[in-house]
């Protein structure tokens, strides 16, 4: 299911100017609804703007829903400058400012704009992700295939000067590659996915008391089926704004953790186990007296990066804390609720 094709971070800027094109009027193109939950994106939301701004996708065809999950900066007030600029736009965007204080969870967020959304297709981002210019066009294609109910679409690091950012782009943590070859079951992330309505109509929406993982358990139930295909578009990129510190790195692999645990009680998958002290120790040994001189060797030579020497520490850094997020984490009672879409043929 997954590719191992390389994929280059782009360059500055992180969403292109799109080349003039007109698609074909031959062509018949869905309606897509872009649902992106929002929670304090204050700062994201200028890129991200500038980012649906560019999308080659046919505009007349594609709704962009921008749900506030109960933001307490800005938020709401830039979204809402930007349908007011877009009122007086020759080609206007259709964006949509939705709000969603009752339950904070980006599931419930997205809930709400997949019951407002018109969309055939629900397509799905994150508000610190950069959308390429072709990313709808390429993301929506594969539903051309009546079988296809889900498409995962790609995630790449957007560029970074930290040494962190450098990691996560150099390991392609976010990487699809990584979800669809999960052992128990292939998955896409919301940062990147798309999914038919006919889907959830089906087998309800995100549970929208979870916290995480609930991009996973969507992805199974649909699957369960046995109706619906989930594919991959390898060329429909999302760059992904990565972590700069240490603390947001450490409650980033803490929520995977928690999200290990949510996905054990909602459907058996396998928990990780617990990191042995001794273990890594061990591994940190042989890696300062072998791979360090190995690596330091590759870039002098120009063979490999730098970042690449410090891959390992921050790797059992961050599985350490995965650990610690799925013992500590409690599964709430009201998490495995699923909300019901009525059937557009009701």
């Amino acid at each position: 299911m997954a590719h191992s094709s390389s994929l280059t971070p782009p360059s500055s800027p992180v969403c292109p100017v799109p080349q003039s094109e007109t698609p074909s009027s031959s062509v018949s193109f869905p309606l897509v609804s872009v649902i992106i939950p929002i929670y304090n994106g204050e700062a994201e939301l200028p890129e991200l703007l500038a980012c649906l701004e560019a999308q080659t996708y046919p505009r007349d065809r594609v709704e962009y829903l921008l749900v506030d999950n109960n933001s307490s900066d800005r938020t709401a007030e830039l979204i809402q400058a930007a349908i007011a600029a877009q009122s007086n736009a020759s080609s206007a965007l259709s964006l949509h400012y939705l709000c969603e204080a009752e339950i904070q969870s980006s599931y419930a967020a997205r809930n709400l704009g997949i019951r407002q959304g018109r969309g055939d297709i629900l397509a799905f981002t994150d508000a610190d992700c950069r959308p390429q210019d072709h990313w709808l066009m390429d993301l929506i294609s594969p539903f051309e295939d009546g079988s296809v109910g889900l498409v995962a679409g790609e995630i790449i690091g957007a560029p970074g000067q930290s040494f962190l950012e450098r990691y996560a782009t150099y390991m392609d943590v976010l990487s699809q590659k990584h979800t669809l070859q999960h052992a128990f079951g292939p998955y896409g992330q919301t940062a990147n996915l798309a999914v038919r309505r006919t889907a959830f109509e089906e087998v309800g929406l995100f549970r929208p008391f979870l916290t995480t993982g609930g991009d996973a358990d969507m992805c199974w139930r649909i699957q369960a089926s046995k109706q619906w295909q989930l594919r991959l578009a390898e060329t429909a990129l999302v760059a992904h704004c990565h972590r700069t510190t240490w603390q947001d790195l450490r409650s980033q692999w803490q929520r995977y953790g928690r999200s290990n645990c949510y996905l054990n009680q909602l459907h058996g998958i396998s928990l990780m186990a617990q990191p042995s002290l001794q273990e890594m120790g061990m591994t940190l040994l042989r890696w300062l007296l072998k791979e360090v001189p190995r690596t330091l060797l590759k870039i002098v030579r120009r063979q490999e990066r730098a970042i690449a020497l410090l891959v390992l520490p921050i790797s059992l850094y961050c599985n350490w804390f995965r650990y610690q997020g799925q013992v500590n984490a409690s599964f709430p009672e009201t998490a495995a609720r699923i909300e019901w879409l009525e059937s557009s043929a009701s």
